[in-house]
């Protein structure tokens, strides 16, 4: 289902004009409440959809913990249990 969601947004004409739309929620050790937001504008796809790639760092698919519209609210993927 992250995949799906993740390529939807990326690719599908009505989302990748407005990536700058979307962020990423993700488990990143040491920051506030061991989270990260990223922007999804400023994330890449590399491979096969294993990872993503942030600022250099790899960043394996099973951390997102959630991928939501920041001017909606909308929240369009949330990691069962978080």
């Amino acid at each position: 289902m992250l995949k799906e969601i993740l390529n939807k947004l990326f690719w599908h004409p009505n989302y990748k004009d407005n990536i700058d739309n979307f962020e990423i929620v993700i488990i990143h050790r040491g920051g506030k409440d061991n989270k990260k937001v990223i922007p999804l504008s400023e994330v890449k796809i590399k491979g096969n959809y294993l990872y993503l790639i942030y600022e250099d760092t790899y960043i394996p698919l099973h951390r997102i913990l959630e991928i939501r519209n920041k001017k909606t609210g909308e929240i369009l993927y949330k990691k069962l249990g978080f």
